[in-house]
């Protein structure tokens, strides 16, 4: 990561650090994802150069193997699973000994093995710790040994002093984090990668305030599971409301043709199952109410849409349709969601998560499901991960 403008300068950060352990010494390279300009909101990353780590990632192996004198190199890595196992399979990799990866929040539970070096990946919400064991000889791993280990709380318990820190600190907010806002019969789920019932949530709610053709949500990853004891309800709280939806948006709306929806769904499509792993987005596809689309994921560019509709109609290129959507903070103001060229764009006076608000209260116990607003003609419903040609399986 550069300051924008001096990428032929130093990082803004330091692009390695060492440690001496046991008489090894351990380097560790750190990339994040050259896509987060266009995946999150602009104004997170303005200012910022990101580069491909194949662009320098064959100098600081040379630097901590040769100058550094490092027995062990490991890349951190926050660019998703299916860019860290390209990375894996490129020569600049060549030296390096594991890749450390996150921001897909797979659960990789053996490393998966590129042609240089493995990558692991250790599931998210501190449900989870990678453990690596290493025997190194004479600057040389020996045996390896990768466990990701389930953080079960009857076999390792909270830390009393740590617990008690985070009462203290939450306590002045505790009264309004825990107001329950409603109440769900069905899980909130977000892992799936083609439709969510955690963001069909979000879209109903959207799609219930305001009177348009369709709603869409840029949709995320993370966010734990919450969960209804069998046969009955689970609170929703404006702690679990943050959690969802961790950035306070406000709605926008505008009007867009059919060849745009056509053109948007392909682009997003392509974010998600490009077959160029370096250009894939981590985790998801768009969310949406109003739209049903059928696509094929094995298709190339501009011709994986197979079916869309709105509201129930078959969508016409010539045709303008009403959207709303979330504004990402920097983004142009014709833009919604990713949707470029937006006309008559204008903000409403009102945040997302008044909207989630004021529908939870008056549609209280909800029980969203995958109803089918998206449809894959060769992936499950419940697809779990965007990686293909390994033996990994999100479990």
């Amino acid at each position: 990561m550069f300051h924008s403008g001096t990428a032929d300068a130093s990082p803004i950060f330091p692009p390695y650090q060492i440690f001496d352990r046991g008489g090894i010494r351990v380097g560790f390279v750190g990339y994040n994802d050259p896509l987060t300009p266009i995946r999150q909101s602009p104004a997170y990353s303005r200012g910022i150069t990101f580069t491909q780590p194949e662009r320098d990632l064959a100098n600081y192996v040379r630097v901590l193997r040769r100058e550094k004198a490092c027995h062990l190199v490991f890349v951190l890595s926050h660019m998703g699973l299916a860019q860290q196992l390209n990375l894996a399979n490129q020569d600049c990799a060549d030296g390096v000994d594991y890749i450390l990866g996150a921001d897909t929040h797979e659960r990789v539970r053996e490393p998966l093995q590129g042609k240089f070096c493995k990558v692991t990946e250790p599931g998210a919400f501190a449900s989870f710790v990678g453990k690596l064991d290493l025997v190194v000889e004479n600057g040389t791993i020996k045996e390896q040994t990768y466990a990701l280990l389930d953080v079960d709380p009857e076999r390792y318990p909270e830390d009393r002093e740590m617990k008690g820190m985070v009462a203290a600190a939450r306590e002045p907010f505790r009264q309004e984090v825990s107001k329950v806002i409603g109440r769900t019969r069905t899980p909130l789920l977000r892992y799936y990668v083609i439709e969510t019932p955690m963001d069909n949530l979000i879209t109903d709610a959207l799609m219930w305030k305001f009177d348009t053709d369709f709603v869409v949500s840029n949709g995320f990853r993370f966010c734990p599971p919450l969960v209804p004891p069998a046969g009955g309800e689970a609170e929703i709280t404006n702690e679990y409301l943050w959690s969802m939806l961790p950035v306070e948006s406000t709605i926008k709306a505008g009007v867009v043709t059919g060849r745009q929806i056509i053109d948007w769904l392909e682009s997003e499509l392509e974010n998600a199952f490009t077959k160029d792993a370096t250009r894939r987005f981590g985790g998801w596809f768009v969310r949406y109410q109003g739209l049903f689309v059928k696509f094929t994921i094995g298709n190339r560019l501009g011709e994986r849409v197979q079916e869309v509709t709105v509201k129930g109609q078959p969508l016409v290129d010539a045709r303008k349709y009403t959207v709303i959507g979330c504004e990402r903070e920097g983004d142009p103001d014709n833009t919604v969601c990713r949707i470029v060229g937006v006309a008559e764009p204008r903000r409403r006076d009102v945040t997302i998560h008044q909207v989630v608000t004021e529908y939870l209260a008056l549609h209280s116990p909800v029980s969203p499901t995958i109803e089918g607003r998206a449809v894959a003609t060769d992936a499950a419903a419940d697809l779990l991960s965007q990686v293909e040609g390994t033996s990994y399986r999100f479990r």
